[in-house]
């Protein structure tokens, strides 16, 4: 994975564990800050920010301390995920409405739940991650391999290669007509190849790529909320941002979830979705049920066309990079 969204969740848990100094390690006011040397007036150095605090203390009370601090996050988190799974209407009208202070940022949520997803999907499955990308093998490549169950690229025998690569070679690629565009099916023929030849890089492009385009996800989904209120006046950008960031962090817990959990359970998770739309649509929005239901048909509809693309996005990405 690239480092981009590890740092910016890096930044957000940091946010999640900022305390005050520990009673008996809070530094006299007046010390110079060990950062730029300012005066402390209180617990955080009022010039740069830095927290002021001696750490010069053991290891296990260190540890202990970082583990309060995980699990107590000032007590934002456990009022958030309740709310967030149960009460998503409450949530978002209580930020918008500005009481903000009890509940955490909603980009921060989403920075860390994005970061989740993808440490979730990076877990080791029963068939290996290379079933990300699988493959019938073909007839003769399978009486080859004596087996005809499907595969990932990279279990193939040369066989099945070879035989993977003569079907590649036969795509061809039309633009706006009938006609064969040879400049594009040939780009996409020699990227296959490479594809096929080296699987694990392609895997790791769009590993690396998929965190980048899943954050488009949030612009998608506040454009199709910003044209689904498009005649209710008194709501505003940001409340489809805020909504959209809560709603998706939601999805984001559920996907995770889904993906650790037995097969049967993971797919009563994801029922659970429409179910909680509905409620933060009419938690936050307001509107009768016909409505509602309305405009969650338009948010699937354009979810849908918009996801497609920013898969085709990434797949273009991805066999770019294989040149």
């Amino acid at each position: 994975m690239s480092h981009d969204l590890e740092t910016a969740a890096a930044g957000s848990v940091g946010g999640f564990l900022r305390r005050k100094p520990a009673g008996e390690h809070a530094l006299p006011l007046g010390t110079p800050c060990a950062n730029c040397a300012t005066p402390l007036q209180g617990p955080w150095c009022h010039a740069c920010g830095q927290l002021g605090e001696d750490f010069h203390r053991s290891t296990a009370k260190l540890l202990m301390e970082t583990i309060e601090g995980v699990f107590h996050f000032d007590g934002r988190l456990w009022r958030t995920l309740p709310d967030l799974a149960l009460r998503p209407g409450r949530l978002t009208r209580s930020y918008l409405d500005g009481h903000r202070a009890p509940q955490i940022p909603p980009l921060r949520l989403f920075l860390v739940v994005l970061l989740l997803v993808f440490v979730v999907g990076g877990l080791p499955k029963g068939h290996g991650k290379d079933t990300i990308v699988g493959v019938n093998a073909p007839a003769g490549a399978a009486g080859a391999a004596g087996s005809t169950e499907t595969k990932g690229l990279s279990d193939l025998t040369p066989d099945q290669r070879a035989a993977l690569k003569r079907a590649a070679d036969k795509v061809q690629v039309k633009l706006g007509s009938d006609h064969t565009n040879v400049q594009a099916s040939d780009w996409v023929k020699q990227r296959l190849e490479k594809v096929i030849d080296d699987p694990e890089r392609f895997y790791l492009v769009l590993e690396s790529w998929g965190e980048r385009f899943a954050f488009l996800m949030l612009p998608l989904s506040t454009a199709l909320l910003a044209a689904a209120f498009l005649w209710r006046r008194e709501f505003f950008l940001f409340d489809h941002v805020i909504f959209s960031l809560h709603s998706l962090s939601f999805l984001g817990l559920v996907i995770s979830a889904a993906m650790i959990a037995p097969f049967d359970l993971g797919g009563v998770l994801l029922l659970a979705l429409p179910v909680h739309l509905f409620l933060h649509l009419r938690g936050v929005y307001g509107g009768g049920v016909v409505m509602t239901l309305l405009r969650m048909g338009w948010l699937f509809f354009g979810a849908l066309v918009g996801v497609t693309f920013i898969v085709l996005g990434l797949l273009a990405v991805g066999l770019n990079a294989m040149a």
